[in-house]
């Protein structure tokens, strides 16, 4: 009965089935309201359609048509660079646009294929190829796992987790991807048939075949390069000014595929199929394909290697959509896109289509016809499906090295200049190394590899600096600055000298699993090094030894690196006071060690060592009574518990001050005030603690 009775009472008091019970009988409540206003945040259209001005209609309409005839050639490029079959990069383009008018929350991101999907989506593509799938069907369990990952941060709101991507690492592994789509064009643009894969093979064979390149090809592409950077340049120059010019500009691929599809049905179509003087895409298809879930086995082959394709484009498409929010003045919903983003590629992959996201060329063009808001997606979808039923005839004669030259300086701005990765050097070292991996690595190994080891580096470099915390330890004398910043942070006046009995330590950050045991070693070596044991101590050269000397010779070693020669003269250990002032968080680990610090100090310099916190905040404090730590305000309790104990049986017993000051100078219990405790030191010993220590000792961990 009583073994119920503590059960009872302990579920009753105790702190964590407190804030269960709390949280349950909350969400209990709230559920009804949060899960209609969460199913109304999934279709942000219910929101913003009553308010829609209709004057807005013609701004939509021509901003759903520029970016529709845009989509045209970049969906059938991006299929050709996913090494599918060109016409499921229009598969790939109409839905997008007609799911973001209802999911969206912003006005300006144009979504479908993309150069970066693309190629990370033929890597995929390539590692199953010859098995029994066709590569559109391989492409299609891709955007499906896209979809899935998606949808899972998106529903749960967890994309605070794409932030782990840094901008060094971003940078490094864009470039990295946008040379290896340029190497991957280069067979196409130059009629070189036999190219091989990775980019150190790539290269040489581009040289080597140089002399066995077809000349009409080399023609059709060059001229497009130039063609489509001649428009480029002119819409940059003069496309403020003059509308025809802007047109021109931001249709230059749709004007160039035209163009060159035309030249490729004069010269080619009295040619057998075997003769054409260049290569041509040979669009096929019959409208949209029956839709089809993608076999589970197939899902399971690809999902892992899905992962840095989903990666890439969600963190491109939301960083698309917040760019443009903020540029032009209004707010998106990050996991709000992300659950977009799994919808429509969980829809798309129905249609054998690939991954799809949000592409910054055509948000600009969209943004730049001053498009007011996501119904634009309804025309561009239109202007896809047109192609698809009743262009696709014309499409079979498109050259592949226009859809290379497309490519190509579609990707090219991608490039970070090297002077961008001059700067992370310049701003730090480690976000330097993290963008030199992922590009050589993702350029010349695997675009997965280049970002997973990336990521992990940066994770690895994250979880060191918090191991390796800073404790400080404050001074014996300090400068007139460092007065003058001391007092102003609490800590004792100019004319106040620490006792040599007494340690200060002031923890650098929050203190947990991953950096407790440090912190504590830290502290302690501190100690060990500046202060003697007491006679009986294990520590002592005259105590009763046992078998191992590793901690007299880790002692020792501390004390030579300090340039302390005579121990003899060292000062007891009395106080040692904890600063948290920096401290936000403590969990459990970081509670049992410092138990272990208590008990390790003072059995190294005895019982009577008092140990002080300084700044604990609210939650921080909690969590340490919750560990069976007794806490006491040192001011208000000094008389009424001078006789307890240090220790209770649930745990230490600790006295908490304001600040450092106060701390140090208040009455220690069963003694004198700290300056009676300093007036009775030998002054010989005061000298040599100043010698030992250094005025200017400042130690860091």
């Amino acid at each position: 009965m009583k073994y119920v009775d503590n059960i009872k009472n302990d579920v009753v008091n105790d702190v964590t089935w407190n804030r269960i019970g709390r949280l349950a009988v909350k969400g209990t409540r709230a559920l009804p309201r949060a899960s209609v206003e969460y199913a109304l945040d999934k279709f942000p259209i219910i929101g913003w359609l009553p308010r829609y001005n209709y004057r807005w209609l013609v701004n939509d309409l021509i901003a759903g048509l520029t970016v529709g005839l845009m989509l045209i050639p970049q969906g059938l490029s991006y299929a050709k660079l996913a090494t599918i079959p060109v016409q499921y990069g229009l598969m790939s383009s109409w839905l997008p646009s007609a799911i973001y008018a209802f999911m969206g929350t912003s006005k300006d991101l144009s979504t479908g294929p993309t150069s970066l999907i693309g190629l990370l989506t033929s890597e995929v593509v390539e590692q199953l190829e010859g098995e029994e799938w066709s590569p559109s069907e391989i492409a299609s369990a891709v955007a499906m796992m896209m979809g899935i990952y998606g949808l899972i941060i998106g529903m749960f709101k967890l994309g605070f987790l794409l932030e782990f991507i840094s901008l060094p690492i971003l940078s490094g592994f864009i470039s990295a991807v946008a040379i290896t789509i340029i190497l991957n064009q280069m067979g196409s643009l130059l009629g070189e048939p036999n190219i091989g894969d990775g980019a150190a093979t790539q290269i040489r064979d581009i040289f080597q075949q140089l002399p066995e390149a077809n000349g009409y090809a080399c023609a059709v592409g060059f001229t497009g390069i130039l063609l489509l950077t001649i428009l480029d340049k002119a819409g940059k120059k003069w496309g403020k000014t003059n509308k025809i010019v802007w047109f021109l500009s931001i249709t230059r691929a749709f004007i160039t595929l035209v163009l060159f599809t035309g030249v490729s049905y004069a010269v080619n179509r009295d040619r057998g199929d075997g003769n054409f003087l260049f290569d041509v895409a040979k669009v096929k298809g019959d409208g949209l394909e029956t839709p089809k879930v993608p076999s589970a086995t197939l899902l399971s082959k690809v999902a892992g290697g899905s992962i840095a394709v989903f990666i890439g484009s969600a963190v491109e498409h939301t960083a698309i959509a917040r760019g443009f929010g903020v540029y032009n003045n209004y707010v998106t919903d990050q996991s709000q896109e992300l659950t977009y983003y799994g919808v429509t590629n969980i829809f798309n992959s129905f249609f054998h289509s690939m991954g799809v996201g949000g592409a910054i060329s055509r948000t600009a063009v969209n943004s730049a016809c001053n498009v007011k808001s996501p119904l634009s997606g309804f025309v561009t979808t239109a202007v896809v499906l047109v192609s698809i039923f009743k262009l696709v005839g014309t499409l079979y004669w498109i050259p592949k090295a226009t859809l290379a030259a497309i490519i190509i300086t579609a990707v090219w701005p991608l490039i970070y200049s090297p002077r961008v990765f001059y700067r992370w050097w310049k701003t730090s070292l480690a976000d330097f190394v993290s963008s030199m991996i992922a590009f050589w690595v993702s350029l010349f190994v695997s675009t997965e590899l280049g970002i997973a080891s990336s990521v992990g580096f940066n994770i690895v470099y994250l979880l060191l600096r918090q191991i390796f915390v800073r404790v400080k330890t404050i001074p014996d004398t300090r400068s007139e600055l460092a007065v003058v910043l001391d007092e102003a942070q609490g800590l004792p006046p100019s004319d106040t000298r620490i006792p040599d009995d007494t340690r200060i330590f002031k923890f650098a950050d929050s203190v947990y699993f991953s950096n407790a045991y440090r912190a504590k070693t830290s502290i302690l070596d501190t100690i060990q090094t500046y202060h003697a044991p007491i006679f009986n101590s294990a520590y002592a050269p005259e105590a009763e030894r046992n078998w191992s000397v590793t901690g007299e010779r880790r002692v020792a070693k501390l004390r030579r690196a300090a340039g302390i020669s005579d121990t003899a003269r060292l000062p007891p250990i009395g106080l040692v006071i904890l600063d948290f002032s920096s401290v936000s968080h403590l969990d459990a680990t970081a509670c049992s060690h410092l138990k272990d610090l208590v008990k390790e100090v003072k059995k190294y310099g005895g019982d009577g060592i008092e140990f002080r916190f300084v700044g604990l905040s609210g939650y921080v404090r909690e969590r340490l009574q919750r560990a069976k730590w007794r806490i006491l305000e040192g001011t208000e309790n000094r008389e009424n518990n001078a006789s307890e104990p240090a220790t209770l049986e649930d745990g230490p017993v600790v006295r908490l001050y304001p600040n450092v000051a106060l701390a140090m100078v208040a009455r220690r219990d069963g003694r004198s005030e700290v300056e009676e405790i300093q007036n009775s030191m030998p002054e010989k010993r005061s000298h040599d603690r100043s010698e030992n220590s250094g005025s200017s000792y400042r130690e860091e961990v």
